[in-house]
Order: C-alpha cells, then structure tokens, then sequence
C-alpha cells in the first residue's frame, strides 16, 4: 500500500501555519513533513524532504506581494513532479491567471478560509499531487466577472450604428437586409461590420466565425 502524501506548508505567520498542520493532520492520507516561514526555508525543505506536494501563502518575505507565486513557478520548474496549491486572501483573477500562465498542470489556487474545511484542502492536495488542478470557486466566479467586463468595455467602444448593425445581427439579419433596413449600402454594412470585429478583438482569431462571436458579445451584454 502506498504511504501518506507528504506535504511542506509555507507560511510567514506561526499560527497559519500550525493551523495549516492541525487541519491537515485531522485529514488522514496526509503527512506534514515540514513548514516554512519564506520562500529559502521552504525551498531547503524540498531538497531535504522531498515531498508530493507544497501548501504555501501567496504573500511572503520579503516584500509580501506575490513570492508564493514566483516560488511556485520554481517549485514547478524544478521540481515538475511536486503539486503546489497556493492559499490567499484575495478572489483576485490577475493571481490566478499569473499562476497559470505557465499551464495549469499540478497547481490550485485557493482561498484561506479553505483551512476551515479540511476535506476541501486535502482534495487539492491530492489533485495537485497526481498532475491535476483546482480554482477555488470564488476565483472561477470572479475569473468570469472580468471577463464579462471586458466584453462590456468592448461593447462600449462602438458607435450607434454599429450597435445598430450588431443588433440586426443578433436577430439573424443578412447583410442585405440589414442595408435595407438602415438604408445603407451592403458595402457601407461590411465597413460596419468589419469595424465592429475589430473593436471586439475578433480580426485576428482566425478559427472562429466572426459574426457569431460578436453576435455572442451582443447577447452576453443584454442577459446581464
């Protein structure tokens, strides 16, 4: 039978840390090897230990901005076959998207208060120590809302007529009955409608219709 997952938690405060290890060790399947207290602690003690995988805080020495960040992408570089789940306080979509920028293979993104349900953290660790990945719900949510604000951004930037077109769009109309509609030319309705993909970042995606994309932002704006 294999053994426990040995795990290394990492944390600049004494009593997250311990708090980490007590829940943990009320989880079975799962042994604490070691803590740490900054980035060159925690990397010492996977040299040492050699675990499966790496709870660590987001914010550590020296600067307290993003080194969980930075030491997971070396934890991953390092040593590939490590899971790394990274706990923070921030819901905040530019962590998540800077963590996974790399891929998502063995990595999760978490909320703290995940230490209040061991159950919960364990299944990271567990996914993260077989090559899978975890977005704490929150994260996922919030990852959603900003890419729902820039789709409104982009909408924002079209003129009135081409949010005129682009409703006729969305109703199914052909370039032909959209210029009988506005009393335009279909050559007038091709310059809107090819300003009206490019203001919507569409000109340069290639595997995709065009028409239905901006179709898709029109309709994502008025179900909100």
């Amino acid at each position: 039978m294999p053994g426990p997952l040995r795990v290394v938690i990492a944390d600049d405060e004494y009593l997250v840390r311990e708090g980490a290890r007590s829940v943990l060790s009320s989880v079975g399947g799962i042994e604490v090897v070691g803590l740490a207290g900054d980035p060159a602690e925690l990397m010492a003690l996977i040299e040492a230990t050699s675990p499966d995988a790496v709870v660590l805080d987001i914010k550590m020495p020296p600067t307290h901005r993003a080194e969980g960040i930075d030491a997971a992408h070396h934890i991953r570089r390092t040593y590939p076959s490590i899971g790394v789940v990274i706990l923070s306080q921030y819901a905040d979509p530019e962590y998540a998207i800077e963590l996974l920028r790399d891929g998502s293979n063995s990595l999760a993104y978490l909320l703290k208060e995940r230490l209040g349900r061991p159950a919960q953290l364990a299944e990271a660790i567990r996914e993260v120590a077989q090559g899978g990945s975890i977005l704490d719900p929150k994260v996922v949510d919030a990852l959603m809302e900003a890419q729902r604000r820039r789709s409104r951004s982009k909408l924002h930037g079209l003129t009135e007529r081409e949010h005129e077109v682009l409703t006729m769009m969305a109703s199914g109309r052909t370039n032909a009955a959209i210029a009988a509609s506005l009393f335009l030319s279909e050559r007038a309705v091709e310059k809107h409608i090819n300003a009206i993909f490019r203001k919507l970042g569409l000109s340069e995606e290639l595997d995709i219709n065009h028409r239905v994309a901006a179709v898709l932002f029109f309709l994502q704006r008025n179900v909100e």
